[in-house]
């Protein structure tokens, strides 16, 4: 029997979410494509996997680049082994966030976040139903964030780009779910408790206190379960927040 496989687009440090998802695939069996910028961050994710015992190998790819997208999608369709399978679980997890006051905001900068958000988003997408919607099976998972639902202030940019992407996600739920693809979006709300966040704000884990940031691994599984859902019970949308969030 083939080993199942998973292409995880956006991953960074080991301590971030697309770490912690290539983890979780991966301990359950799956062959992963490990697909980001930085070739030193995929193979520190692939050697833990490799350590643990799974299979793992890294992509160093833009994930707003139609060229590499379609690059990364042909050779997890064409597996360098016979016994991995074509992919049957793919997760858009690429996006950045800080804040530009509006009046600050240019069209260059605003471009940079939409290319992260619906444009990458599309395209990826674009590729997973051409490749897995004749095969009439496979999840789709987009990364989203509460900015997708409400625009704040200072944060216009993000809004756009995560509603964008959101928007790209409906669409695609609608027009391939009845073929047996399953398009889900996930609604992060909240700091997630990772490498950035701790870079960017050492103090927000002691100012949050006990289980006020969201685990990456806590989130990978939520994913998880989404993957595994039977086809009579589909969720297209989940939100995720620690319960101390306000919303």
């Amino acid at each position: 029997m083939k080993r199942n496989s998973a292409v995880v687009i956006g991953v960074g440090a080991e301590l971030g979410l697309g770490g912690a998802l290539c983890r979780k695939f991966a301990a359950n069996g799956y062959h992963v494509y490990v697909a980001g910028r930085t070739q030193a961050k995929l193979d520190a994710v692939t050697k833990t996997i490799a350590d643990r015992g799974g299979s793992a190998e890294s992509f160093a790819m833009d994930g707003t680049s139609e060229a590499d997208i379609v690059r990364l999608f042909d050779s997890a369709m064409s597996p360098s082994e016979d016994s991995i399978d074509a992919p049957s679980l793919v997760v858009y997890n690429v996006g950045n966030n800080r804040r530009i006051p509006f009046l600050d905001l240019n069209a260059e900068q605003l471009q940079e976040f939409l290319r992260s958000g619906p444009v990458g988003g599309f395209i990826a997408g674009r590729e997973a139903a051409r490749r897995l919607g004749p095969l009439g099976r496979g999840t789709v998972i987009f990364t989203g964030a509460s900015a997708s639902l409400r625009g704040k202030p200072g944060f216009a940019h993000f809004a756009a780009a995560k509603a964008g992407l959101r928007m790209i996600a409906q669409s695609m739920a609608r027009e391939f779910g009845p073929h047996g693809l399953h398009v889900a979006h996930v609604v992060i709300d909240g700091g997630i408790d990772g490498e950035r966040l701790r870079s960017a704000r050492p103090q927000a884990s002691a100012e949050r206190g006990e289980n006020g940031l969201l685990n990456v691994d806590a989130i990978a599984e939520a994913y998880w379960q989404i993957h595994l859902q039977h086809p009579s019970a589909w969720t297209h949308e989940i939100d995720l927040r620690p319960f101390k969030e306000p919303f």
